[in-house]
C-alpha cells in the first residue's frame, strides 16, 4: 500500500506530505484546487514524462517521494530488479530539474524506464482517459487471459513458444528450398570455404604465437643488438662491465672482513648480488643464443600469419570463429548435398510442431470458454450493483482464420444495456459514464487476480449522479476491503463512504498561490460533504443530512 506522498515544488504545491491509511482514501476539494496535480505528482514519481513547466515558479526542482509498504511476494520481485528491499518498505524519489530527472529506489539512482516497470507491481492508476482501453478490441483478450489466472497465462506462454518453434521451422524450410542450379552452386562454395578452412589446420592460440615470433624476428637486429650491450654491461669479460666490478669489489672487501665482524652481512650481501647478476648474464647468453634464426624462417612465420590473417578476415575475427564457420558450412554441405532427405526431416519437423502448436491453441480457447462464463456472470452481476438495471454481458469468443503467438481466439466485450436490444461491441454502445462504470466493475471482478495493492481513481463520478453515484460508492467501498483505494470525487455520496478524508484548498500566499492538502476529522467531513451536496448555507439540517449519508455509507457495507 501507498503510506505516503510528499510532493515539494510542483504546480501550484510549494510543499505538502500527506499520510494515506488503508481502505477508501478519498480526495476532494474546490475545482482547479489542484486534486489531479496531486495523483498526477504519483504518476511522475513512478516514471511519466516530466516536463520543466511543472515546476513551481521560483523554484530549482520539483521533488516527489512515494512511499510504499508491499508484500513479500512483491518484494522478491522487485529484488528481481536488482534492488534492496528491506522489512517491506520501497521509497521512490524523483527530483525534476529544468533539463533533467533524477530517479532513486531505496537511495539508488535507476532510470525512468525501471520507474515505470515497478509501477506495473505498486499500484494501478486509472483516469477518464484510461476508460477508453476497453474500446480497443485487442485488449479485451490480454483482460480476459488476465483474469482466468495463471493456469491460463502459463499455457498463453507455452503456446507463444511452440508458436516460435514451428514459425522459426517454416523460415528454415523457406529459406533452404533451393532449385537445382542454385543448390550445386551453393554446395561447391560451401565445399570450397570448408576445403580452405581444413586444409590450413589451424590451432587455437596459433595467430597470438606467429604475433608474437614475427614481431621478435622483424626486430632482430635491434634485439641483438641490444642484447649484446647488456651482456658485455653485466658481464665479466669486459673491465667496465658490472660482473668485473663487482668481482673487484668482493676481493677488496674479503681483505678486510676478518678486522670487523659487521662487515661480514655486507660481504654476504654483495655475494648475492654477484650471483644474481650473474645468473642474469648467463640467461642473456642464452636468449641471445636461442632465439637465432635465418630468413627463411623468418619468411615461414610471415607467411603462416598471412594466411591466418586472411581466414579471419574471410571467417571470422578470431581462429575459434573460423573454425565454427567451418563447422557450420560443413553442416550446410552436407544438407546440400542431401537436400531432399533434409526437406522432408524438416517438413515433418514442422507438421509435428504445427499439431503442438494447435493442441496447445485448443487446450488454451477451451480455458478461456470455461473463463468467459464465469467472467460474463460476474461482470453481469457487478454492472448491475452498479445501477445498469438492463444489463447484459458477454466475452464473445470468436476463431481466428490462423494462429498467432496468443493462440486461435479474438475476443471482444459485448454489451446490452436496454431492454430488447442485442448485444453490440462496447464501442457501438457505452458512453463516457457507462464505460467509467464498467472500468469499476472489471477492476471488482478481476480484484482477486491483481498482485497491486494500490489503486488510484481520478474521477470515477464523470456522468452519474443520484442512486447510480451510491451504487458506485458501494462498489469502490467493497473494493477497498482487499485494495487500498484513492479516490478523486465531486460527489458527497462517494466522499461519504470515505476510510480516510482529505481536503484540497487553493490560497494565496506572500503574493503566491498555494494549493494545501489536510485529512479531516470526522466532523471537518461532514462540513465537505454539505459543500459537496451544494448547501449555500451549512445549517443543522445540512449537515444531519450529511451524518445520515455517512450512516448510509456504513450500513451500505455492513
Amino acid at each position: 500500500m501507498l503510506v505516503s506522498l510528499h510532493v515539494k515544488n510542483l504546480a501550484l504545491i510549494e510543499e505538502t506530505e500527506i499520510f494515506f491509511g488503508t481502505g477508501l482514501n478519498i480526495l476532494t476539494g474546490e475545482t482547479g484546487a489542484g486534486k489531479s496535480v496531486i495523483l498526477g505528482s504519483v504518476a511522475l514519481a513512478l516514471g511519466a514524462k516530466a516536463d520543466k513547466d511543472m515546476i513551481r515558479t521560483g523554484a530549482e526542482y520539483a521533488l516527489i517521494e512515494l512511499h510504499f509498504e508491499v508484500t513479500q511476494e512483491i518484494a522478491k520481485k522487485i529484488a528481481g530488479m536488482d534492488i534492496l528491499v528491506e522489512d517491506g518498505q520501497v521509497l521512490l524519489q524523483r527530483r525534476i530539474l529544468p533539463a533533467r530527472s533524477i530517479c532513486r529506489v531505496n537511495g539508488e539512482t535507476v532510470s525512468a524506464k525501471l520507474l515505470r516497470e515497478l509501477a506495473g507491481l505498486l499500484i494501478d492508476i486509472h483516469g477518464q482517459h484510461d476508460s477508453q482501453m476497453l474500446l480497443q478490441t485487442r485488449r479485451h483478450l490480454e483482460i480476459l487471459d488476465q483474469y482466468a489466472g495463471e493456469d491460463c497465462l502459463a499455457d498463453k506462454e507455452a503456446l507463444r513458444k511452440a508458436w516460435q518453434a514451428h514459425g522459426a521451422l517454416e523460415r528454415e524450410i523457406a529459406q533452404n528450398r533451393l532449385d537445382e542450379t542454385a543448390r550445386k552452386r551453393e554446395l561447391s562454395l560451401a565445399q570450397y570455404e570448408v576445403s580452405e578452412i581444413e586444409a590450413a589446420n589451424l590451432q587455437e592460440g596459433e595467430d597470438e604465437r606467429l604475433e608474437k615470433d614475427y614481431r621478435r624476428m622483424e626486430n632482430a637486429q635491434e634485439i641483438a643488438k641490444v642484447m649484446g650491450t647488456v651482456y658485455g654491461l653485466t658481464g665479466y669479460d669486459l673491465r667496465e662491465g658490472a660482473g668485473e666490478s663487482i668481482g673487484r669489489a668482493l676481493r677488496e672487501l674479503s681483505g678486510v672482513v676478518s678486522f670487523d665482524g659487521d662487515l661480514e652481512d655486507m660481504y654476504r650481501q654483495l655475494e648475492e648480488v654477484d650471483g644474481l647478476l650473474n645468473d642474469f648474464n648467463r640467461s642473456v647468453s642464452e636468449y641471445a643464443g636461442s632465439h637465432e634464426f635465418d630468413e627463411e624462417t623468418f619468411a615461414a612465420v610471415q607467411e603462416r600469419l598471412n594466411q591466418v590473417n586472411r581466414l579471419k578476415d574471410k571467417y571470422g575475427r578470431t581462429i575459434a570463429q573460423v573454425l565454427a564457420y567451418g563447422e557450420d558450412k560443413k553442416a550446410e554441405a552436407e544438407r546440400l548435398l542431401h537436400q531432399d532427405a533434409w526437406l522432408e526431416e524438416k517438413q515433418a519437423q514442422c507438421q509435428k510442431a504445427h499439431k503442438a502448436m494447435l493442441a496447445l491453441a485448443a487446450k488454451l480457447t477451451k480455458k478461456r470458454q470455461k473463463a468467459a462464463e464465469r467472467f460474463d456472470r460476474q461482470m453481469g452481476e457487478a454492472l448491475r450493483e452498479l445501477n445498469f438495471l438492463h444489463v447484459a454481458f458477454r466475452a464473445e469468443i470468436s476463431p481466428k482464420q490462423n494462429c498467432s503467438a496468443e493462440g486461435m481466439d479474438d475476443v471482444t466485450f459485448l454489451i446490452s444495456t436496454n431492454p430488447g436490444e442485442p448485444l453490440k461491441p462496447l464501442a457501438d454502445v457505452a458512453s463516457g459514464g457507462e464505460l467509467s462504470r464498467i472500468m469499476l466493475a472489471l477492476k471488482t471482478v478481476t480484484a482477486g487476480q491483481e498482485q497491486i495493492g494500490t489503486f488510484i481513481f481520478d474521477e470515477i463520478d464523470a456522468g452519474i449522479s443520484g442512486k447510480t453515484a451510491w451504487k458506485v460508492s458501494q462498489k469502490l467501498g467493497l473494493l477497498s476491503r482487499s485494495h487500498q483505494i484513492l479516490c478523486i470525487t465531486h460527489l458527497p455520496q462517494i466522499a461519504a463512504m470515505a476510510d480516510h478524508h482529505f481536503y484540497m484548498e487553493k490560497n494565496a500566499v506572500d503574493q503566491k498561490t498555494a494549493t494545501t492538502v489536510a485529512e479531516l476529522s470526522y466532523e471537518e467531513s461532514l462540513q465537505e460533504l454539505a459543500r459537496l451536496s451544494g448547501a449555500v448555507t451549512v445549517t443543522d439540517t445540512v449537515l444531519q443530512n450529511a451524518r445520515e449519508m455517512k450512516e448510509a455509507a456504513r450500513h451500505g457495507l455492513a
